[in-house]
Order: C-alpha cells, then sequence, then structure tokens
C-alpha cells in the first residue's frame, strides 16, 4: 500500500490563494471592508495597499484610530468566542487586494493549524504592544512628536527592508485626528517640517529620515 503523505501547512499559501471559506477582494480607494457596527463574521488579511480603521463617537464624531498596511489583519474581533459587531470602520485609503476569511474557517484553520496559530498570535501581539505605544505616545508626547512618528510609521521606518518615502495620500483632517489636535497646527508643523528638510510636499508627502530628530530629541 502507498502511504500518502500530507503536506505541510504553509501559513503563506494560505493566506495568499483564495478556497473553502475565502476568497480575494479588491477594493478601490474610500471603499470599506465593514463598517461599524455591521456582524463581525469575517476577517481580512490585507496583502496588498493601505488602509485605516475610524470610530464613530454617539455625538458623531469620527477619529481615525490606526492605519493598516500590507502583511496585516483586520477585523481580528470576528474570532473572539460569542459573536457580535465590528467596533470600527475598515476603509481602503489606496486600492486594496485581500484575502476575505470567513469567521467559521478562521477558527477552524487556527485550530487544526499550529504554524498558522503561532502567527497569528505574533501578530497579535505586536498589535498590542503597538496600541500600548500609541496611547503612550498621545498621554506624554507633544503633538509635533506625534505627528513625526504618524508619518514616520506611515514610511515604515524601522520595518524589514527600505523605507517607502511617499507615503499614501493622507489629508490635514486625518493627521489631526489621529494625534488629537487641530488641523491647524498639524498644517503649523508640516510646514516646519518641510523647512527643516525633514518631509517634501506636493500632493503627496515624501518623508526623510532625518525626521527621526524629531522623535528622538528631548
Amino acid at each position: 500500500m502507498i502511504e500518502i503523505k500530507k503536506l505541510a501547512f504553509d501559513p503563506a499559501t494560505f493566506l495568499a490563494n483564495a478556497g473553502l471559506g475565502r476568497k480575494i477582494v479588491q477594493l478601490k480607494p474610500n471603499r470599506v471592508f465593514f463598517s461599524q457596527g455591521n456582524p463581525a463574521d469575517a476577517v481580512y488579511y490585507l496583502q496588498k495597499g493601505r488602509a485605516k480603521l475610524t470610530v464613530v463617537s454617539k455625538s458623531g464624531k469620527e477619529a481615525t484610530i490606526t492605519l493598516l498596511t500590507a502583511g496585516e489583519f483586520i477585523g481580528e474581533e470576528s474570532i473572539a468566542a460569542v459573536a457580535g459587531l465590528h467596533m470600527a470602520t475598515a476603509t481602503a485609503i489606496t486600492v486594496c487586494t485581500a484575502l476575505k476569511i470567513e469567521r467559521s474557517a478562521m477558527i477552524r484553520v487556527m485550530h487544526e493549524e499550529h504554524a498558522f496559530s503561532d502567527m497569528f498570535l505574533s501578530f497579535l501581539l505586536a498589535r498590542s504592544m503597538r496600541i500600548q505605544a500609541d496611547l503612550v505616545d498621545q498621554l506624554f508626547n507633544s503633538s509635533e512628536k506625534r505627528l513625526a512618528r504618524i508619518l514616520l510609521l506611515m514610511a515604515e521606518f524601522g520595518k524589514e527592508g527600505e523605507p517607502e518615502a511617499l507615503i499614501p495620500k493622507i489629508t490635514q483632517e486625518t493627521l489631526a485626528e489621529m494625534i488629537g489636535t487641530t488641523r491647524s497646527r498639524v498644517s503649523f508643523f508640516m510646514n516646519r517640517f518641510r523647512k527643516l528638510g525633514f518631509v517634501e510636499y506636493n500632493g503627496r508627502i515624501r518623508v526623510h529620515k532625518s525626521l527621526l530628530n524629531v522623535v528622538l530629541h528631548d
């Protein structure tokens, strides 16, 4: 009798292709993956593009809480023990390609494939650390430092590989929401950064490594 060996599970292959309980979706800029209050019934893996998470208060005030890049999951609350609702809206900033994984398929692969569950746990820990860093930044750093940090994160300084100096289009209003200040203050800091040679912008913002000086300076 010929023994058939099971192929080793590869998380990268799983996240790159459609299959049972998962499909590849493409979104144009400003289209939503899901909206705040929608049933949390799927997790998305962002293959290409940039996205953002926003929340709206009961009074109607909107705030951008984080930016998302390729290689991140969106809507991980969908695999909670009790299915609930999305607490935020996920919107494409650029053209996005993502793998939509149904809640049941996500839970199944996490239970069956340790390589995948280990990878997903690493992602959750990294996101938790990012949220803590964001909170510390909001509590203790000046608006100018918070803006510099957001621009550096968008340019992916500190990640493996070369940073993307030219960041996706983002409005000063959105930047103001993210750092907890006014648009006029963002405009003031951006003009200051440009005069100092830390950034360039003419429609899109180009970030230079020298902007790190703002974050590192006491």
